[in-house]
């Protein structure tokens, strides 16, 4: 099985109203919820873990998640209320308000001995549980458990709006790239965590602690790799009507990871000897589905009838 442990909540993502007024549609999402329906849909056995409101809008989540094949059984249902996220596109980026004071994603803890890692062959981690201090703590126990038998994704996934003290900020998602196998985020999050830093000098420092592959995705210029031993490998991102870009990444993740463990190099060992021409096609088959999901509103990562994949 493939994990992903983090954030589950509501988007209202930005639409019309018949009279062509702004309005906002409300559409099930979080970074890592996401990353787990987008990895389920695909065909990969997933769970996800991370705290689910018992209210009405964890109850939207509960179903999303289970009709997108999702194994709920690692989560923790709880009644207190739902994360909310209200979204604008600005200049093609998406902007969030988070409402997320006592909410069940804030209030999840790690309850150990619950997951049976030695049959999880990759953890994803990220996004905004990571930002306040309870929810890093427990992720943290949770990767420490996990890393003797799992593989460790992590997309930090920057929510700036959400960060009080940013110098402590990046010494955290430090912290977690240090633990992580594979590593990706988008070329906002890289400037907002590294500045202009050249993205070969900072995967390079990456690989040389111990990660095995870094990924930058860049929107319509697609995505950027490097392997520790495969190098340097590009792929174009496909042209597409974009409705949003809302869940493009998580798409993206959730596609790489589904691909690397078709092709059977997810676990830590085989990822390191992954080749290049495996890496490429993992990686534009991750860049196909992403642009899949730019094509419709809201987090709405495909399913395996809608795209091709083949070893």
């Amino acid at each position: 099985m493939l994990i992903a442990c983090g954030d589950a909540l509501i988007d209202f993502v930005p639409t019309r109203n018949t009279e062509g007024r702004e309005s906002v549609m409300p559409a099930v999402g979080g970074s890592c919820l996401n990353v787990a329906i987008g990895m389920a849909r695909l065909g990969a056995p997933t769970g996800f873990v991370g705290g689910v409101s018992t209210d009405m809008f964890g109850r939207m989540i509960a179903d999303h998640a289970t009709a997108s094949n999702v194994e709920l059984g690692l989560a923790t249902r709880s009644d207190h209320q739902t994360t909310l996220a209200f979204v604008r596109i600005v200049a093609g980026e998406s902007h969030y308000a988070f409402y997320d004071a006592e909410t069940a994603t804030r209030n999840w803890t790690y309850r150990r001995g619950a997951i049976p890692f030695a049959n999880i062959e990759a953890v994803h981690i990220g996004s905004t549980t990571l930002v306040n201090d309870q929810g890093a703590a427990e992720t943290k126990a949770l990767i420490a458990d996990a890393r003797a038998s799992s593989t460790i994704s992590f997309d930090p996934n920057c929510r700036p709006n959400l960060v009080k003290n940013k110098p402590a900020y990046l010494a955290r998602m430090a912290e977690f790239a240090g633990h992580a196998d594979l590593i990706k985020m988008s070329d906002v999050d890289f400037a907002y965590l590294f500045g202009g830093e050249p993205h070969e000098q900072r995967a390079k420092m990456l690989l040389g602690q111990g990660t095995s592959l870094v990924v930058i995705t860049r929107g319509n210029n697609g995505a950027i790799a490097w392997h520790a031993s495969a190098g340097q490998i590009e792929v174009q991102a496909p042209k597409v009507e974009i409705a949003d870009t809302i869940g493009a990444g998580d798409s993206f993740q959730a596609a790489l990871l589904f691909a690397l463990h078709k092709q059977g190099r997810i676990g830590r060992q085989q990822l390191k000897d992954t080749g290049a021409d495996e890496l490429r096609r993992a990686l534009s088959f991750a860049a196909k589905c992403a642009g899949l999901t730019c094509t419709r509103p809201g987090a709405d990562p495909p399913w395996s009838h809608e795209v091709t994949w083949s070893v």
